[in-house]
């Protein structure tokens, strides 16, 4: 079982830049690109708007490396923008800023987005995380994917950090999954028997000129188009540290299992995705207090109960890899709550919206 060690490990995370003393979203990406880029290279780019900046780590051969990139960019990210005026908060939606107060960022690209897309890509006001795991095989790449569909909702809750949208609560703990969705080609993907059945779905988008590069594929979990890596979407951008990578170390884990139970000739069994959907949809509205559906059971179950026997089911792979720890970590951080529930329990004392940006500034650099 040493292959396990070879799954690699990368994260994306997307930050919000905001002004202190309003505590309002502001337009940073071009000065900072034009500061910052020789002290930070590739590891920081631009994205749809301004007042948003995403992070790429390092190749990681493990946790541990990560962890220890994940931490340095968000200090380093912190310390920079701080000498400029300006703070860095992770969360899947900013607490009120208004999409309508955006500037986009001056790029085709993203041009291309707001044309082709129009009031859909305007509304895109959110943040997230990806989550690669180092898989070259394309074939095994599609096999992992098939089997790890089951296990998005279960990680989309563990990182649910968007309760508000434009100053109020929406009632949902992953408002910013609402939103995305707007977009096409988002979701649970289908079930794809082979490599070329993904590559022939993807010729078939581009020859009749429905997308113009596989990166358009937005699905919440995918084979990546450049990197030899499958890409998990589904994530709120998580507040602190140790939350994105507590849900990376349970990420690369269930990757693990899945490849075990391959090399042993078996499968975790595949489900529908119109009921993978269903769960999502708890997932969203609930995070980690929510009950999903046991579908072998068809009965609903506590997400704490689940989340015990996902522990359970992959506490053979958790040593080599490494990751026991961490995820020992997710076991406080379901019993206690998510970033939504934190932000929901400040803003319940006396619903002031700002002190829920105040906390979400404070979080995002602890432990860094």
């Amino acid at each position: 079982m040493g292959e396990l060690k070879k799954l690699t490990l990368g994260i994306e995370e997307e930050y919000q830049i905001i002004d202190p003393e309003t505590r309002e979203l502001t337009s940073f990406i071009s000065e900072f690109l034009e500061k910052g880029a020789m002290i930070f290279k590739d590891q920081v780019k631009p994205e749809l708007l301004q007042s948003q900046i995403e992070i790429g780590s390092n190749v990681c051969n493990n946790i541990a490396e990560l962890e220890d990139d994940i931490k340095s960019i968000r200090s380093r990210l912190g310390a920079f923008v701080r000498e400029n005026d300006k703070v860095i908060a992770a969360a899947g939606t900013h607490p009120f800023s208004h999409w309508r107060d955006q500037v986009v960022t001056d790029k085709d690209r993203y041009y291309g987005l707001f044309d082709s897309m129009q009031y859909v890509a305007k509304r895109l006001l959110i943040f997230g995380m990806h989550i690669h795991v180092g898989i070259p095989n394309r074939e095994l790449q599609i096999d992992v994917m098939n089997q790890m569909r089951y296990f998005m909702p279960h990680i989309l809750a563990l990182s649910t950090s968007s309760p508000f949208w434009l100053g109020e609560p929406t009632g949902f703990k992953s408002f910013r999954s609402i939103i995305f969705e707007d977009l096409p080609r988002t979701g649970i993907p289908e079930n794809f028997n082979t490599y070329k059945e993904y590559q022939d779905y993807i010729n078939t988008l581009m020859q009749s000129k429905t997308i113009d590069d596989p990166s358009k594929i937005w699905w919440d979990i995918r084979p990546h188009h450049t990197f030899p890596t499958l890409e998990f979407r589904i994530c709120d951008c998580c507040t602190k540290a140790d939350e994105a990578i507590g849900i990376a170390a349970l990420v690369q884990s269930l990757v693990a299992k899945m490849i075990q139970l391959r090399l042993n000739n078996q499968t975790w069994r595949k489900y529908r995705g119109s009921l993978i959907s269903e769960n999502k949809w708890r997932a969203i509205k609930g995070g980690v207090n929510s009950n999903l559906i046991d579908f072998g059971k068809q009965q609903e179950i506590p997400f704490i109960n689940l989340f015990d026997e996902m522990l359970e089911f992959v506490d053979d792979v958790v040593d080599e890899l490494g990751t026991r720890k961490k995820l020992e970590f997710l076991r406080d951080l379901v019993k206690n709550g998510t970033s939504s529930d934190r932000q929901l329990g400040i803003y319940d004392k006396n619903k002031n919206i700002n002190d829920v940006v105040d906390s979400l500034i404070k979080e995002t650099l602890d432990e860094c």
